[in-house]
């Protein structure tokens, strides 16, 4: 049976975008799984970062544009994303999805998520479709599906964790090659670069979490 799967990504690049490592991990791994996977982004503006001084460059870049750097060009806009034409959801990681794609980076768990990307995420839950998120994406899962209480990773970030809880999710401390399943509410999380991590450390945590992804799916 041929699966759909949407992936939203927030930009390209760890500072103000999307993680690439995680974003070509869960490409790749979905691909190994023979998923037909459409990409999608929001289209709006993100605030540019040098990646090797970590310093604004007082610079606004499109987050779509960004995005389409990974996907040679295959993106698409979020507010056409349609929860009815696929069977899971993936949200990689990077500074993007808690800058992009909400407001989590300033707000914590009194942050706002991307209207466009709320409702997607209650539609794929209510459908009773996997969601998959990874790195400091499952904080967005977690404020939009706070009132379910979903358990979920983001690795063993104190910090982070604690913001999670208020929102009413379940936070589950989890090592960066592992992921965490929820499968009441059917969702897959994994750290990824949440911690100091070698690449095929993140893979792994990512690949696995994938599989289980399409296991539900």
């Amino acid at each position: 049976m041929e699966r759909k799967v949407a992936v939203v990504l927030s930009g390209c690049g760890y500072l103000d975008g999307a993680e690439i490592t995680e974003s070509v991990s869960s490409l790749i791994a979905l691909s190994e799984e023979e998923a037909i996977v459409r990409v999608f982004a929001p289209d709006v503006e993100l605030d540019e970062v040098n990646h090797q001084t970590s310093e604004s460059m007082g610079n606004k870049r499109s987050v779509k544009l960004e995005a389409a750097r990974i996907t040679r060009g295959n993106i698409e806009d979020l507010k056409d994303l349609n929860e009815n034409e696929f069977d899971a959801i993936v949200l990689p990681g990077g500074f993007g999805a808690a800058k992009n794609l909400s407001d989590f980076a300033s707000k914590g768990a009194g942050c706002q998520v991307n209207s466009d990307l709320s409702k997607i995420l209650k539609d794929f839950h209510a459908a009773s479709k996997p969601i998959g998120a990874f790195c400091i994406a499952p904080a967005i899962v977690a404020k939009v599906l706070g009132e379910e209480g979903p358990a979920l990773t983001i690795g063993n970030d104190e910090a982070t964790a604690t913001e999670i809880r208020k929102t009413g999710s379940e936070h589950i401390e989890c090592r960066v090659d592992d992921y965490v399943t929820d499968r009441e509410h059917k969702v897959i999380t994994s750290p990824a670069y949440m911690y100091d991590a070698k690449p095929h450390e993140v893979y792994k945590g990512i690949r696995g979490a994938i599989r289980e992804l399409m296991e539900m799916a």
